[in-house]
C-alpha cells in the first residue's frame, strides 16, 4: 500500500488517541476501479481537488487502496443494543476510519469508507457492497442535507470492477463518506464494556473535544456532555419527523454522539403519513416507526447515560439520579424544534406561536391521518392554499367538509406562502424513484441517478418539467419494503 498527494495531511486522532477501540487495517485491493459520482462541492469543501479525484491516485483514496500521508486507516470498534438485544461485540465490519482532515471552514471531519473488505469485526461477512446500496446512501444524505438535516454526507462512489454475492450476483462499489466523527452510543458502550473508568474518561475527553468544547469548563463536564448529546439527538429527531423520515434501525451503534444521521439501511421517506409506518424487512414489531423514532432516541440516550455513570459520581445512586435528570432534557429539545418546525410548515413565523397554531397542527396531523394524505404533498400544496388556491390541497383529503372548516380557521391567521415554500419541500426522493434509478445504476445506466440528485439537492425549488419527481408512489407500486444492508 502507497500513499497519495491527492489531498493534504491527514490526521489520526482517533488511532492514537483511543487505540483500544480501534483496529489498524487495510483496504483490499480494488480490481477496477471506476468513479461512478463525486460530490464536487463537498471535495472543495474538505480543500481536495476534486479533478484530483477522477485520476488515479484519487480513486485509490476514495478505495483506500492509496494511503493520505499523515492517516492511520482504522476499524473503529463499538457494541450495541440491536431492535433492544445487546450485541457486545460489534463494529466496522466492512467500514474503515481512514483519518480526519481540517476542512476550509476550520472543522476537523472524518473521511470514512463502507464497503472496502473484511476486517476483525466482519463477522462472517464479506466486507463488500453492492453499487446500488452506496449511491442509496449516497441520493439519501444528499437529501437529508439539502433539507437542512444534520448527516454524514457522501463524497463519492466508486464501483470496484469485483462482483458481490447476496440473493443474485450484483456489482461491487464502495462509499466514501464524511461526519463531524464516528463516535457512537455504542461506541460508550463497548468503553465501559471493559470496566476501564481511565478509557472511558479518555473517550468522554475525546468526544468533548471533538464536538461540544463548551461543556470542557462546565462544573460537571461529563453530565454536560451528556445532556449536549441529548439536546443535539432530540433537534435531529424532530427534524427527521418534520420531514417524514423514517430511519429504520435505529440502533444505539447507529446514534452519533455529533447527532448527525448516519447509516442509511432500511430507510424511507413516508407518503401517506400513518404514525405506525415502517419500511424495514425486520422490523416487525414496528419498534422504529416513524411515529416511535422519538422514544427510541430516548430509550438509546439511556444507554449512553448507562455508560457515563461512573463519570457522573463516585455514588451510583446518586449518579442515576443525575443522569435522569438530565436525559428530561430531550423532551424539552424536542418539543422546542418540533413545534416551531411545524408552524413554520403551518405558515406561521415564532412571533405568533400560540395554542390556536398549535391546536391547528394537531387537528392536520389527525385529519391526513383519517384520509391516509401524502405528507410531503400536502404541505408543500397548503403554501398554494395560502395564496387562495385551495383546490390542490382539498383535492387530498375525503372528508372535505372537515378540510373546508380547517382551512377557513387556517387562512383566518394569515399564514405566510413564502415561509411555507422555504420550509416545506417539492421534492423528496421518493421511494419509488429511489428503487428505479438504483435498479438502473445496477444495470450500468446512471442516468436516472444524476437527475434524482438534480432534484433533491435543491428541494425547495418547484420547476417546471419535475412534476413526476413531487408526486407520490403510484398505486402499482405497492407497499415498499427495505432491507438491512441495502
Amino acid at each position: 500500500m502507497t500513499t497519495t498527494s491527492v489531498a493534504r495531511p491527514f490526521a489520526n486522532r482517533f488511532a492514537v488517541e483511543l487505540p483500544e477501540l480501534a483496529r489498524v487495517w487495510q483496504a483490499e485491493e480494488v480490481p477496477n476501479p471506476r468513479l461512478l459520482v463525486l460530490n464536487d462541492p463537498l471535495a472543495c469543501e474538505l480543500g481536495i481537488d476534486p479533478d484530483a479525484l477522477r485520476g488515479t491516485d484519487g480513486l485509490g483514496l476514495l478505495t483506500g487502496t492509496l494511503v493520505p500521508p499523515g492517516a492511520t486507516p482504522i476499524a473503529q470498534a463499538y457494541a450495541g443494543h440491536q431492535f433492544g438485544g445487546y450485541a457486545p461485540r460489534l463494529g466496522d465490519g466492512r467500514a474503515l476510519l481512514i483519518g480526519e482532515l481540517t476542512d476550509r471552514d476550520g472543522r476537523l471531519r472524518d473521511l470514512h469508507l463502507k464497503g472496502s473488505g473484511r476486517t476483525p469485526f466482519a463477522r462472517g461477512g464479506d466486507g463488500r457492497a453492492a453499487v446500488g446500496p452506496m449511491l442509496r446512501e449516497y441520493v439519501i444524505s444528499e437529501a437529508m442535507h439539502a433539507l437542512g438535516v444534520p448527516t454524514t454526507r457522501a463524497l463519492g462512489v466508486v464501483a470496484t470492477g469485483r462482483q458481490v454475492r447476496r440473493e443474485t450476483i450484483l456489482p461491487g462499489a464502495v462509499l466514501a463518506r464524511v461526519a463531524s466523527s464516528h463516535l457512537r452510543v455504542g461506541t460508550f458502550q463497548l468503553a465501559a464494556s471493559t470496566g476501564d473508568v481511565e478509557l472511558l474518561r479518555r473517550l468522554a475527553d475525546h468526544a468533548i473535544e471533538r464536538h461540544h468544547p463548551a461543556v470542557a469548563s462546565a462544573e460537571h463536564p461529563y453530565r454536560a456532555l451528556f445532556e449536549a448529546v441529548v439536546a443535539a439527538q432530540a433537534d435531529l429527531v424532530a427534524r427527521w419527523m418534520l420531514v417524514g423520515f423514517v430511519h429504520g434501525v435505529m440502533n444505539t451503534d447507529n446514534m452519533t454522539i455529533s447527532g448527525e444521521t448516519i447509516d442509511y439501511g432500511p430507510c424511507a421517506f413516508m407518503e401517506a403519513f400513518d404514525p405506525a409506518a415502517v419500511y424495514s424487512s425486520i422490523d416487525v414489531a414496528g419498534r422504529y416507526a416513524y411515529g416511535s423514532q422519538p422514544a427510541a432516541a430516548q430509550w438509546n440516550l439511556a444507554r449512553f447515560a448507562e455508560t457515563l455513570l461512573p463519570l457522573f459520581a463516585e455514588d451510583q445512586d446518586r449518579a442515576v439520579t443525575l443522569a435522569e435528570e438530565s436525559l428530561s432534557v430531550f423532551h424539552t429539545s424536542y418539543s422546542t424544534t418540533y413545534s416551531a418546525g411545524l408552524r413554520a410548515k403551518l405558515g406561521f413565523p415564532a412571533e405568533v406561536a400560540n395554542t390556536v397554531t398549535a391546536e391547528l397542527g394537531e387537528e392536520l396531523l389527525e385529519l391526513l391521518r383519517s384520509s391516509q394524505v401524502d405528507w410531503t404533498s400536502c404541505f408543500r400544496a397548503l403554501g398554494a392554499a395560502a395564496r387562495g388556491d385551495v383546490q390542490p390541497v382539498r383535492g387530498q383529503f375525503l372528508e372535505l367538509a372537515t378540510i373546508d372548516d380547517w382551512l377557513a380557521r387556517w387562512q383566518a391567521l394569515d399564514p405566510d406562502p413564502d415561509l411555507m415554500d422555504r420550509t416545506n419541500p417539492a421534492y423528496i426522493p421518493r421511494n419509488h424513484l429511489v428503487e428505479e434509478a438504483l435498479d438502473a445504476a445496477t444495470a450500468g445506466d446512471l442516468g436516472a441517478v444524476q437527475r434524482l440528485l438534480e432534484v433533491v439537492q435543491h428541494p425547495f425549488e418547484a420547476r417546471p418539467g419535475l412534476e413526476r419527481y413531487a408526486a407520490p408512489a403510484p398505486q402499482d407500486f405497492g407497499r415498499y419494503t427495505t432491507y438491512c444492508g441495502t
